[in-house]
């Protein structure tokens, strides 16, 4: 390659880069707002603005004097704005100013002559720990007066692009929360594959390669930096077109359908479980798991050649002979990011695939580091590690086919007992009282096993109290959710607080929904409920309270995690209990519906099982295609505030909580 053109790639490259970062600083709307107004009366009309505050971020209160939330109305007749805005929400104290997290509330009384359409400006700014958004503005429209419907019309920024409309039947989610932990668990799963026996063996290979490629160190850095790009596009770029593919020909439904069935159909999830226990067998030392060695040979003496064609199936050769290790853990990082957005598999791939090739391009550009690291058995040692863990996260895919098709084969003592009896394993293999055919002699105890064994049986330990029904909140996500236990101490008794005394039976019904599409489903924590919108929204009508609408599935682990880590807090068990109509809308479920109950989408397709019909609601009525996420309603099933989606934050869960009884009040 020229020294010109390699100059230019690596300039282009750095300007990119760059700016990414600097296009990440500031997202495109820091808050997304709703504007309602309330019924018309001789002291004026209550407009209601609400604000939907991104996660991260927050905004000033009405009194700051740099950076207040301000609405400017334009000039209409029979228009007079009676008083100042005022916030509802209260507000939290930052460094001497007034903020809001998560959600924000203010009114506004302004008097009509007759029915107008009311047009102005919200203008607010926000900051985050590092620095802070330029100010924004957001346009609405809303109409006041007899006969009036409370929603508001985006018409769009200053600068005239497009806004997002959030009305009462319409809330976009703007949390994303839980992709980042999928990308954290993507990018831990990338550096420890460095550490298997059929990816560390590859890394002397390819300090040869480059170094016999490379005339120069200048010209070695650069390929190396190509090295790990073509690795990162191996593993991404496929992801991509086949999603891509999927979206274009079929559109966002096709794509959730086919996401729904890899993420909770029997089949996919029967053939992971096996798969798992496969791949654990031989890293035991059972057999091995190779690609054919025509395929990998083919690819090997191509990587020969010299130019970017030989750096592109080094590249190859390292994805194909590394799979027997990789393959599952890819599989486990794909699977669970089918959870979220259709884009979730895309990104957690990226992440999974930069942290593996990462270290592989640092020692490509810095061949001396390889002297500080040496093979050994310990290798071995990994691989079997790994195999015990394998088997662990095997039972996760056996749980969520168990659970949507409620075949009642792993509840959640059994599961717990498995786990047990796994890690006790694991924490006696690395102390040596276990070992398998590949293994060598263990000599004496290194400092390392030791520590390792003391994390082990210090995590079973942990979890031997959840077989009488501790809720271990660091494992909610990955166990099968409470009420499957058979007998539990201290249970939740589903009214006001945690920790009643008594024994409670964990699989308590909610007290409705006995029979037709609700028939078989529980609520968390003892807490009643309903199970289909119509239910929920006849309830509401009899008993003065709003809906809150959970988007759960049975095999989302953001879900168990939300539960055990949020809704478990007494106030909020005190405010759902008693405050609300809960309405649980489970995306996964596999239960066939009574003919009345289906559902025919616009395309002509009949939605047979619980599961597709609450998807199909959740994406056309909500406008969310991912779980949790949490929607109010009010008894005719107009939505009161924006959705609110996975956050492991109690406080913000309260106040979403207390928003929404607020809205409901004002009707």
């Amino acid at each position: 390659m020229k020294p010109a053109f390699r100059n230019i790639m690596a300039k282009l490259a750095v300007l990119l880069l760059w700016g990414t970062a600097a296009f990440a600083q500031a997202p495109e709307a820091t808050a997304t707002w709703k504007v309602t107004a309330g019924e018309k009366t001789a002291e004026g009309c209550v407009l209601t603005f609400t604000a939907d505050i991104i996660d991260g971020w927050h905004i000033y209160s009405v009194s700051d004097p740099y950076n207040p939330v301000a609405v400017t109305f334009e000039q209409i007749e029979g228009l007079t704005v009676e008083d100042e805005l005022v916030p509802v929400t209260t507000p939290s104290e930052l460094d001497g100013s007034e903020v809001f997290y998560e959600t924000a509330v203010f009114r506004q009384t302004v008097k009509v002559e007759g029915s107008k359409t009311l047009k102005g400006t919200i203008s607010w700014s926000a900051c985050n720990d590092m620095f802070c958004a330029a100010p924004e503005e957001f346009q609405f429209e809303v109409e006041v007066g007899d006969g009036a419907d409370a929603s508001s019309i985006a018409i769009g920024p200053e600068n005239g692009a497009d806004a997002t409309a959030i009305g009462p039947e319409e809330g976009k989610e703007e949390k994303g929360g839980g992709i980042w932990g999928l990308i954290i668990e993507a990018i831990l799963w990338g550096f420890a594959m460095l550490l298997t026996p059929c990816v560390f063996p590859m890394v002397p290979m390819t300090i040869s390669f480059f170094m016999k490629q490379s005339s120069s160190p200048a010209e070695g850095r650069f390929k190396a930096f190509l090295y790990g790009l073509f690795i990162v596009l191996l593993y991404t770029v496929p992801i991509c077109i086949i999603i891509g593919i999927t979206w274009i020909v079929g559109g966002e439904s096709v794509t959730a359908d086919i996401f729904n069935w890899l993420a909770t159909h029997w089949l996919p999830n029967l053939l992971f479980f096996a798969v798992f226990m496969v791949f654990a067998a031989s890293f035991f030392g059972a057999f091995e798991i190779e690609l054919p060695s025509s395929l990998s040979n083919k690819t090997d003496s191509k990587s020969n050649a010299k130019g970017l064609g030989g750096i592109f199936f080094m590249a190859l050769t390292l994805v194909l002979v590394s799979f027997s290790c990789t393959g599952p853990i890819v599989g486990t990082v794909l699977i669970k990011s089918t959870q979220g957005e259709f884009w979730t598999p895309m990104v957690t791939m990226l992440a999974f695939s930069v942290a593996f090739a990462l270290p592989f391009t640092i020692l490509a550009m810095f061949p001396s580091l390889l002297k500080k690291m040496k093979s050994g058995s310990w290798l071995n040692t990994v691989k079997v590690v790994l195999g015990f863990i394998e088997v662990a996260l095997g039972f996760k895919f056996l749980s969520v086919a168990d659970q949507t098709y409620h075949w009642g084969l792993l509840d959640r003592e059994i599961y717990l007992a498995i786990w047990i009896v796994v890690f006790t394993l694991l924490g006696l293999y690395l102390l040596g009282k276990i070992r398998f055919a590949n293994d060598s002699p263990l000599e004496h105890l290194s400092v390392t096993r030791l520590a390792l064994a003391i994390g082990v049986f210090s995590f079973v330990v942990y979890m031997i109290p959840g077989m009488w029904g501790a809720p271990l909140k660091a494992l909610s996500g990955y166990l099968p959710p409470i009420q499957t236990q058979d007998f539990v101490i201290s249970a939740y008794s589903g009214t006001t607080s945690q920790g009643d005394e008594g024994a409670v039976h964990a699989s308590q019904s909610a007290s409705s929904s006995a029979h037709g599409a609700g028939s078989g489903l529980t609520l968390p924590l003892g807490l009643s409920g309903y199970f289909t919108i119509e239910e929920g929204l006849e309830a509401s009508k009899e008993q003065g309270k709003p809906v809150f609408v959970d988007i759960t599935g049975h095999g989302c682990v953001n879900c168990r995690e939300m539960e055990q880590r949020v809704w478990s807090d007494p106030e909020v068990l005190r405010i759902l209990s008693n405050e609300y109509v809960i309405v649980a809308l489970y995306t996964d479920d596999k239960t066939k519906l009574a003919e009345d109950e289906r559902i025919t989408t616009p395309e002509g397709k009949v939605l047979k099982d619980l599961g597709r019909k609450n998807s199909w609601i959740a994406r056309t009525r909500f406008g969310v295609n991912a779980q949790p996420n949490y929607v109010i309603l009010d008894s005719e099933g107009n939505q009161l505030l924006p959705v609110r989606g996975y956050d492991l934050s109690v406080e913000g869960f309260i106040g979403f909580l207390n928003s929404g009884l607020e809205e409901f009040q004002k009707q």
